[in-house]
């Protein structure tokens, strides 16, 4: 993918988990006051205690995709590539709006399963697009050898 496409797409990639975390909030924080006004429990479990688990995931949940919104706003003004830990959120992130859409075409409708498709897809291209260039893993040199700063194997490690 071309350097210029990159940046607007990671930019559109935090805007939308942006807005998917106050989505996701929102809607957690409905479900908890419909709970909380329940007057009836489950399993023995008062329904004070199940609104506050569900502010609780609410409030993780989205602040799960907060932060993977701000890692590709970083990657989007810097134009750098994600380091592992931001790699490994935006990953995770990934896989989580797979798995969601897979649940959600059959509980919720195509609607939802294409919005997190969409998310998804903008997520792995921004990961692809600033991923090892042309081909060359991370941490080697075009010409097959060790990159630069890589002392190669066997070599004395710094102290």
């Amino acid at each position: 993918m071309g350097v210029v496409v990159r940046r607007p797409v990671a930019f559109v990639a935090a805007l939308a988990l942006f807005a998917e975390a106050v989505g996701v909030v929102f809607v957690n924080g409905v479900l908890a006051t419909v709970v909380r006004n329940q007057d009836m429990s489950l399993a023995g479990m008062e329904s004070g205690a199940m609104a506050d688990g569900t502010w609780a995931m609410g409030g993780v949940f989205g602040l799960g995709l907060l932060l993977c919104g701000l890692v590709l706003l970083a990657t989007g003004v810097r134009d750098r590539a994600p380091g592992r830990l931001g790699r490994i959120a935006l990953i995770g992130c990934a896989v989580a709006h797979g798995v969601l859409g897979a649940l959600a075409v059959g509980l919720v409708g195509w609607t939802a399963f294409a919005c997190l498709m969409a998310v998804l897809g903008l997520v792995v291209l921004t990961l692809v697009a600033y991923g090892p260039e042309d081909g060359v893993p991370a941490g080697r040199a075009p010409g097959g050898g060790a990159a630069a700063d890589d002392p190669g194997p066997g070599a004395p490690a710094a102290a």
